[in-house]
């Protein structure tokens, strides 16, 4: 997995970089192939902003999150990147699971 942090009207330090990697580490989790995600960090007044591309083999996925601080922000992007790529896969094993179950009926 390979992550992209930029900052729009906001500094990226090596503190928040190594924060937004490791609360985006479990995201791996979900899927076996390599995929791309592109960070970006702003300050929208008063509150902070995280938003994220995710971009898997044939599929573009965007979550963003607000908060008080950057930091809670990013906690929260995290969680809703985990529950689309939840979502995501499961939608890929009911998809052809349920063409199997169909066809099993037919012929059973």
């Amino acid at each position: 997995m390979r992550i992209e942090t930029h900052g729009q009207d906001i500094e990226v330090t090596a503190a928040l970089r190594d924060y937004v990697e490791t609360r985006l580490e479990r995201l791996q989790r979900h899927f076996d192939q390599p995929f791309e995600v592109r960070t970006l960090l702003r300050l929208d007044k008063p509150d902070h902003r995280a938003e994220a591309t995710i971009n898997l083999a044939g599929r573009t996925l965007h979550a963003d999150a607000a908060a008080i601080d950057m930091y809670a922000a990013i906690d929260l992007l995290a969680d809703k990147l985990d529950r689309l790529l939840m979502k995501h896969k499961e939608r890929q094993v009911d998809h052809h699971r349920g063409a199997g179950l169909a066809r099993g009926g037919e012929f059973g």
